[in-house]
């Protein structure tokens, strides 16, 4: 067995608002550390059964940055349930509201 680490820096003004944040990883191709201006994550607490979450952004991350954020992160759920699951049917209605909430955000996802 081996360990990967993952190790998020969060760099907060005084009134503890995100300034920065950074993250690194043992497995990265690169050491050094990579800015990032949001971040979602999500845990799942067995022994609770319940989700832990974090969602962290900068102040300077564009609305419509966060709107593309949002609309990959949706997508890109739907691969891991789908994924984890096999649940196809499930996975075909996520990726129609996608292209819904893509629509209705002006997001145009061949970009």
């Amino acid at each position: 067995m081996r360990t990967a680490e993952i190790k998020i820096t969060v760099e907060l003004d005084d009134k503890n608002m995100p300034e920065n944040i950074l993250w690194e990883s043992t497995d990265a191709e690169t050491k050094d550390q990579v800015p990032v201006k949001s971040m979602i994550l999500a845990l799942w607490d067995h022994n609770y059964k319940n989700s832990m979450r974090i969602d962290l952004w900068t102040k300077d991350m564009p609305v419509d940055e966060m709107k593309r954020f949002f609309y990959e992160t949706l997508q890109t759920m739907g691969d891991s349930f789908l994924k984890a699951t096999g649940e196809e049917n499930i996975v075909e209605d996520l990726r129609d509201y996608c292209a819904h909430f893509a629509e209705k955000m002006g997001i145009d996802p061949k970009k």
